[in-house]
């Protein structure tokens, strides 16, 4: 097996979300990576969203750190950063997500640690980047959402705006670092020059809403609170209740308008007036909305989804996790992994892995997401540390 990032050395000095998945997506394609931890403690993200057994490794931390061996370092101290220029002499990536300038206050930012390895590549995961106004800034997903402009436009004019429900933008913000960093490797490949990454969770956001953001510019249009309607304000995309559960149906063009109507035995209301073209429909929202809405509540969801998408109208259910897990259409799929448990002998657990498979050299799961400091005492002796010089660096509260 050659997987694209065999060979690859990355320096993981991130916690919580966005940067630690950007990284995991690189292991997953072969990348050795060591994740240092502050002793002890470790990633926050361990004690975060966790009712398990083992209060240093939730469901989260699982799911966003497989591949990867932790090293624990107190790396405020001096012992520590010797390791830290050890470690960097055969390093290929460094990746950090504190708060903008902290890691040059350890002696570690890019200049200080491109003297020691001048063709790093070194990324920086942030809330709003590491220069500008908002720089020294703490973020979160949700107040990304807020400030980039999203939730102004998630949720329904009667109730206010709303965040969404999962951590949008610090996934998103991972999958660009990922993106930035392969990118960066495929550079050094090619030129053997290093680089300076700088990613922000704001942008990430700004770009997820690329079209909103260059209808303002382009047309000076402004989004409002829609609800689960369409931007396109045509009242044959939304979110419709059935007998037992709602449906999302996207009929924008004609030709699925008529396919809607004709699956729903209205094909001769849509030659009224108010219905029969794009613009009179628009012009009617409200009345053409209840009125598919009334004939689809006299069916269950499921019953009307396979209907629609038989006929070819862009359809779903809304579902919650279990029922998605639950599809054979992830069969095949290869984004789910089970493996053996960290944390209970016997057992196993199952996390998600990545959004593609490959025909070969793919996504690959070598081992489970390591426990606080697990390959320490490995790690230091591949760089040459004794026994005994492994045991003082813990007696001094080194590692």
């Amino acid at each position: 097996m050659i997987q694209a990032f065999k060979g690859i050395k990355i320096l993981d000095f991130s916690q919580v979300l966005s940067a630690p998945v950007a990284v995991m997506q690189l292991a997953l394609l072969g990348a050795e990576v060591i994740k240092i931890e502050q002793p002890g403690v470790g990633d926050q993200m361990r004690r975060i969203m966790n009712a398990g057994p083992d209060a240093n490794m939730s469901p989260s931390f699982l799911g966003m750190n497989v591949n990867k061996r932790s090293l624990t370092l107190n790396f405020r101290e001096p012992a520590a950063q010797d390791i830290i220029r050890k470690l960097l002499v055969d390093a290929d990536v460094l990746v950090e997500n504190f708060k903008a300038g902290t890691m040059a206050r350890y002696g570690f930012g890019y200049d200080a640690v491109r003297a020691i390895k001048p063709d790093i590549v070194y990324c920086s995961v942030s809330g709003f980047g590491q220069d500008g106004p908002l720089a020294p800034n703490a973020a979160y997903d949700g107040a990304i959402q807020a400030s980039s402009g999203m939730m102004a436009q998630t949720g329904h004019p009667e109730s206010g705006p709303t965040r969404n429900g999962f951590m949008t933008v610090d996934m998103a913000t991972g999958i660009y670092a990922a993106f930035a960093i392969a990118a960066s490797l495929h550079r050094h490949a090619t030129t053997g020059l290093g680089q300076y990454i700088d990613v922000a969770m704001m942008d990430t956001a700004v770009l997820l809403q690329a079209t909103q953001f260059n209808n303002y510019f382009i047309q000076d249009t402004v989004e409002d609170l829609i609800g689960n309607s369409s931007q396109t304000g045509i009242p044959t995309a939304d979110l419709y209740a059935t007998k037992d559960g709602f449906l999302q149906i996207t009929a924008i063009k004609q030709s699925q308008v008529e396919k809607l109507f004709d699956v729903i035995g209205q094909s001769e209301t849509l030659a009224r007036p108010e219905f029969l073209t794009m613009a009179s429909r628009k012009e009617n929202a409200k009345l053409v909305y209840d009125f598919i809405e009334n004939v689809l509540s006299t069916h269950a969801a499921k019953y009307w989804e396979t209907r629609l998408a038989d006929a070819g109208v862009p359809v779903a259910r809304i579902r919650n996790v279990p029922d998605v897990v639950s599809d054979p259409q992830f069969d095949t799929r290869e984004i789910f992994e089970t493996m053996a448990s960290p944390i209970t002998d016997g057992e196993k657990i199952t996390v998600v892995k990545a959004g593609f498979k490959s025909n070969e050299d793919g996504p690959t799961v070598r081992h489970a997401a390591p426990h606080v400091g697990e390959h320490t005492a490995e790690i230091l002796s591949e760089l040459g540390y004794s026994e005994e010089d492994i045991q003082t660096l813990r007696a001094n509260s080194i590692i």
